[in-house]
């Protein structure tokens, strides 16, 4: 079987830097991990710079990358936000959308993103009317992350009212199925391959009625799938669950089965010391998305208090705004430090973890996020020569990437084993730019 040895100068093993190593891989994993070789063995593919674990988007919305430099401006709230996101969810077919997520993904790729979540809820045509294949819209994402090179944990997200009584509203029809049981019928036909994974998420309590939401935990279940759910983004949430059921949504969801260490919550902003409790103590994952969540105003959720109560921290960029998986770990912390006035809530190598390992475990891609023999192949390597990361001695740690970097620092991105990105290009979509401007205008036209 054909070897392929990769030789990192430096490389970030979880509680170290180390310099000088060599990687085989064979069949898309790392066969073997070697230190101490001071200079490449002939034939060994070059990456000068800090090589990390491939990083994880735990928590995406491709489309939503149509937004960018449009809604930042102006007043408002997340309410006002999502009429714009209603307008351009509106214009997806499955040709448009493949070609607006290939290069979303192909941009994160160019990040150091190796697998990324797509929580996905376009699931029809405007007006609910469902495609010839009832699946186009996801199988157009799926095809776009296959086409720039990164793996997928396609999250097939129910959607059925438009709050605690209400049926979907006009925008809302082609993201419903009318009830969890034919959600789950449609996404049954779905079908995992390499480098794909089928997952569920649950939009919001608000959005599945709570006598429905034992459905999709169990059709998560039966198939040891992860399972998603929006959780306390907004206090309105919180304030119509109470009126609605007397609870709030995370005491809702706990009573419908739908905690646990396969489910993340995306957000967990606006909770309780119970809500903590709960999620923690059940094992449930957070993933955090600050960019998104300073963009929209939706506050700094209580994440050091998660993680001691035992939540897995990951990261997502959400409405990408932004797409730097170093910048979300980095702000996290710098959130933090705002709200409590205090610094170092978490190391280089925990904000690290939460980018890499543990987001990749909230997609159900246990075996990447780390680089060791028996991992999957995926890695990314940061220059340590830009105006940026020039400077700090690389050994010092995890520090350089996480607190200096961005993804402009990027050099090159691998997955399975696969040169993605190569010195700053990418090898399937070499004009990512000119790739977002097309797919993003004829999104208007």
């Amino acid at each position: 079987m054909q070897v392929t040895t990769y030789w990192l100068e430096h490389a970030w093993l979880g509680t170290h830097v180390e310099p000088g190593v060599a990687l085989d891989v064979s069949a898309g994993r790392t066969a073997a991990l070697r230190t101490g070789v001071e200079t490449p063995e002939p034939g060994a593919v070059v990456l000068r710079g800090l090589t990390l674990p491939g990083l994880a988007n735990a928590h995406s919305h491709a489309f939503h990358r149509a937004l960018r430099g449009l809604v930042q401006v102006g007043s408002g709230t997340f309410w006002t936000w999502r009429e714009f996101m209603y307008q351009a969810a509106s214009q997806l077919t499955p040709e448009s959308y493949h070609a607006l997520a290939r290069a979303v993904y192909a941009e994160m790729a160019l990040a150091g993103v190796t697998a990324v979540g797509e929580f996905h809820y376009v699931h029809h045509a405007p007006g609910g009317a469902r495609y010839a294949d009832p699946n186009a819209m996801g199988e157009a994402l799926i095809a776009a992350a296959e086409g720039a090179g990164i793996r997928i944990t396609l999250l097939d997200t129910a959607y059925l009212s438009s709050g605690f009584g209400e049926p979907p509203n006009h925008h809302q029809l082609r993201f419903s199925d009318g009830t969890a049981e034919a959600w789950a019928e449609r996404v049954s036909l779905l079908k995992e391959r390499d480098g794909v994974r089928i997952g569920a998420a649950i939009h919001s309590v608000r959005a599945v009625p709570a006598a429905q939401l034992s459905t999709v935990a169990a059709w998560a279940s039966s198939r040891n799938a992860p399972l998603h759910v929006h959780l306390s983004e907004q206090t309105a949430e919180n304030d119509a669950c109470l009126a609605a059921h007397g609870c709030t949504p995370t005491r809702l969801l706990a009573d419908h089965g739908v905690l646990g260490p396969r489910t993340t919550g995306i957000h967990n902003t606006h909770l309780t010391d119970e809500d903590i409790a709960l999620i923690g103590g059940s094992g449930t994952g957070t993933c955090m998305c600050p960019t998104t969540e300073r963009d929209l105003a939706d506050g700094i959720g209580p994440a050091v208090a998660l993680q001691r109560a035992g939540s897995p921290l990951s990261l997502g960029s959400d409405s990408h705004a932004v797409i730097d998986l170093l910048e979300e770990a980095r702000a996290m912390e710098l959130n933090e430090r705002l709200r409590s006035r205090t610094r170092g809530h978490w190391t280089a190598a925990a904000l690290l973890r939460a980018a890499s390992a543990d987001g990749h475990a909230a997609l159900g891609w246990d075996e990447a996020g780390r680089l060791e023999t028996g991992a999957l192949a995926d890695f990314t390597t940061v220059a340590l020569d830009s105006v940026r990361t020039a400077g700090p001695v690389p050994r010092l740690g995890a520090e350089v990437a996480v607190f200096a970097a961005t993804a402009a620092d990027v050099r090159h991105t691998v997955v399975g084993g696969r040169h993605v990105v190569r010195d700053g290009v990418h090898t399937l979509v070499p004009d990512v730019p000119s790739a977002l401007t097309e797919a993003i205008a004829a999104l208007r036209s």
